[in-house]
């Protein structure tokens, strides 16, 4: 029976990257939330779970690994099945005495085989799509990617806090961590017999003769010696860097009881707030960012990306100084604030599309998402010291500050015109 090299993409790109999201988000969000619920200390929550970026951020030392052996195709089925056993690991340790220690180790095996899958899903996406497809499916990854964070950070978050007062915390979440385990081991079995084998799906090894190493150096020589590489890794790194700093301190701030500074909401709450409502509008971003990219090029849409990304923020700082009670409000708050994100997080997604050009795509898109993760990580580390020292407050203003670097960086880049854009049919 001839295997198929092509499929119709919505028959597995959606599906690719809801799996591709999935272990990300119970890795840096759910586990924030989980923790929080355990009373660890914001600062420990903020150190340790910055730390499970570390495997997105060295993820490029093996990525040309990926690329030498076996198919990419291989790569996304073994890595889904670890990710499905690991979901598994953290449901069976969350109960034990010493769960803290065993839920992080488990996190980390599950961060390193996420971040693997990640280096061979993009990887396959480029291989498996052509340049136009790639653009006018940017927005269509991103969603699937963003329902992932929803069904996360959303649905499995409100599953817990619906169990925690029937079954207390510990089993509630062990139940939640068994249920999206099954359902990822399901879209393991889906992409097993679903997945198409592009032809150019092979080993990027030519020539054997030199050796592994020789292939290996080669991989990071051409990407570091492209032009502006300066400039490229400046943006890659301070783009965000106001999110990464952001990002790890939302869920306690929700969390947190009033006297504190945060707004009191129950784990539910957060789960409808944060991880539904707040996602769908980064999605809504996400989806129309990557339309107006494929009308007009990224050249066009930078700018107003950068800004409509972080002008936004200001919601949270206003949501601190002034603890509204409003749910609706609320709501309406972080919606603004992630719509704003998604949208501009799009421009850094297609820059890293343009940085990736060239024989070595799959290794170098790698390259650039380990120094964007790199990026969240260092920041984010620091983040809940900033906030336990200065308050919710004045740690928000602290945030608006650190747009500053994303300004700079955006207005240092170079970018064709007409990149991005879909190509007429003729």
């Amino acid at each position: 029976m001839s295997k198929p090299n092509n499929r119709n993409p919505w028959a597995w790109v959606p599906s690719l990257y809801f799996a591709e999201g999935i272990p990300y988000v119970m890795v840096m969000t759910v586990s924030v939330i989980m923790y929080k619920k355990f009373d660890i200390s914001n600062a420990d929550i903020a150190l340790y779970t910055s730390w499970l970026y570390l495997p997105w951020v060295i993820k490029p030392l093996w990525s040309p690994f990926v690329d030498m052996f076996k198919t990419k195709r291989f790569w996304v089925i073994a890595m889904q099945l670890l990710i499905g056993a690991a979901l598994a690991g953290i449901a069976l340790t969350i109960p034990a005495p010493n769960f803290f220690q065993y839920t992080i180790a488990v996190f980390w095996l599950m961060a390193f085989s996420s971040a693997t899958h990640d280096i061979a899903a993009d990887g396959f996406y480029l291989l498996g799509l052509d340049e136009s497809n790639q653009a006018a499916f940017i927005g269509i990854r991103n969603t699937f990617y963003r329902i992932a964070m929803i069904t996360g950070q959303g649905a499995l978050v409100v599953l817990a806090g619906t169990l925690e007062p029937k079954l207390g915390i510990a089993h509630a979440w062990s139940i939640t961590f068994y249920t999206i385990a099954t359902f990822f081991l399901v879209l393991f079995l889906y992409h097993r017999f679903m997945l198409p084998y592009p032809a150019l799906d092979t080993s990027t090894r030519k020539d054997k003769s030199k050796g592994i190493f020789f292939e290996f150096v080669r991989t990071f020589v051409l990407f570091f010696k492209r032009k502006d590489i300066w400039l490229i890794l400046l943006f890659l790194f301070f783009f965000r860097f106001a999110e990464a700093q952001l990002v790890k301190l939302v869920s306690p701030f929700l969390l947190d009881m009033r006297e504190k500074g945060g707004l009191g909401l129950s784990t539910s709450e957060v789960g409808i707030v944060y991880g539904t409502v707040g996602i769908i509008a980064l999605t809504a971003g996400g989806l129309l960012g990557g339309y107006v990219i494929s009308k007009k090029g990224l050249h066009r849409w930078l700018w107003p990306m950068v800004i409509i990304m972080h002008t936004p923020d200001l919601m949270f700082v206003y949501l601190s100084q002034f603890q509204p009670t409003n749910f609706l409000f609320i709501n309406s708050a972080v919606a603004l604030e992630q719509f704003g994100y998604g949208f501009g997080f799009t421009a850094y997604t297609m820059y890293m599309i343009y940085v990736s050009q060239g024989e070595h795509k799959t290794a170098h898109y790698a390259i650039c998402t380990g120094i964007m993760a790199l990026g969240m990580m260092l920041p984010g580390m620091i983040s809940g010291k900033i906030q336990e020292l200065i308050g919710y407050q004045h740690f928000f203003l602290w945030v608006m500050l650190s747009t500053i670097p994303g300004f700079i960086v955006a207005a240092l880049v170079k970018i064709p015109e007409g990149f991005g854009m879909k190509k007429e049919q003729t």
